[in-house]
């Protein structure tokens, strides 16, 4: 009996282990939800906060992650039209093409703000599918998150149980800080700010923020002096606590209107730290950094 026993270990032990997946995140926020719903996987982030994601170089690297990946998970609505189809053709790897399980798009889960039926170029950096940036509105990172953990699922289905079952204790733990960060965020209803591009524009959704002026004259565009003194005349009148831009952005077109008009101005992390992956601080230095500068100690 021992020696069956013995040669039934052995033979398990031969066996291959169930493999991680191995997952291309193209932003961080993407990677944080991955890691929350699958810590195992294998994870690769192509961008950081510090860098656009418009505007990305299809670079070796990330070619040969992509060639490995059994999992891409990108924004969509055109966030990374000029670098991810590049990185797919290059790549040559049949999991991740467009159409198969293994492509999975963020924006294709939830409903999208400032969609349009017609774009050209006039309009600058405009998506016709609307705002990619969806990762600044928590209740829709969850129905996102849903969805992944479905995905997950399909790609993995030994685990599929395990998926869901991980998603439903974060969801639920999820709900409840929202409702937190809402009732902290009621003081900052209705009021006025004015910000670069509509990177934030899920955020100030959420919050019930209103964004009153844009530096930039049209989206993607560079602030002019022109247009910031338009800026600065319209402000005027709609007394706005703030002037916020992404930390990847330039500071200096911001610093000059404060100055004309004695605002802060809050350069913010447009996704999470790439390191932490961690949704819940990221989110809670968002709202506290929109507080303190809506009092009179955050203006000092």
């Amino acid at each position: 009996m021992r020696s069956k026993l013995a040669a039934l270990l052995l033979g398990l032990a031969g066996l291959p282990a169930c493999a991680a997946l191995n997952v291309f995140a193209c932003e961080p926020e993407w990677a944080a939800l991955v890691r929350i719903l699958a810590p195992d996987a294998k994870l690769f982030i192509a961008t950081h906060a510090g860098q656009d994601p418009h505007h990305i170089e299809a670079r070796p690297a990330l070619i040969s992650q992509l060639r490995q990946a059994d999992l891409a998970i990108c924004t969509g609505a055109s966030l990374e039209a000029g670098w991810l189809p590049l990185l797919q053709q290059k790549a040559a790897n049949p999991r991740v093409q467009a159409g198969q399980p293994g492509l999975f798009f963020a924006a294709e889960q939830v409903e999208l703000l400032d969609a349009h039926q017609h774009v050209d170029r006039s309009m600058g950096d405009v998506h016709a599918e609307g705002n990619p940036h969806l990762h600044l509105d928590p209740r829709r990172m969850l129905r996102v998150a849903q969805a992944l953990s479905t995905r997950l699922g399909q790609l993995d289905p030994a685990q599929a149980g395990v998926y869901q079952q991980r998603f439903g204790s974060w969801a639920e733990a999820w709900r409840r800080q929202v409702l937190r960060w809402e009732e902290r965020a009621s003081a900052l209803e209705d009021r006025a700010l004015i910000a670069q591009h509509s990177s934030f524009a899920y955020l100030w959704h959420w919050l019930n923020l209103r964004q009153v002026a844009d530096l930039e004259p049209k989206p993607g565009l560079p602030p002019s002096v022109v247009h910031l003194r338009k800026v600065l005349q319209s402000a005027q009148q709609a007394q706005p606590f703030v002037i916020v831009q992404t930390s990847y952005q330039d500071p200096q077109p911001a610093r000059w209107l404060a100055g004309q008009i004695k605002l802060p101005v809050l350069s913010l992390p447009a996704t999470v730290d790439s390191q932490r992956l961690d949704l819940n601080a990221w989110y809670e230095g968002l709202l506290t950094a929109l507080l303190n500068a809506a009092t009179p100690a955050g203006r000092s």
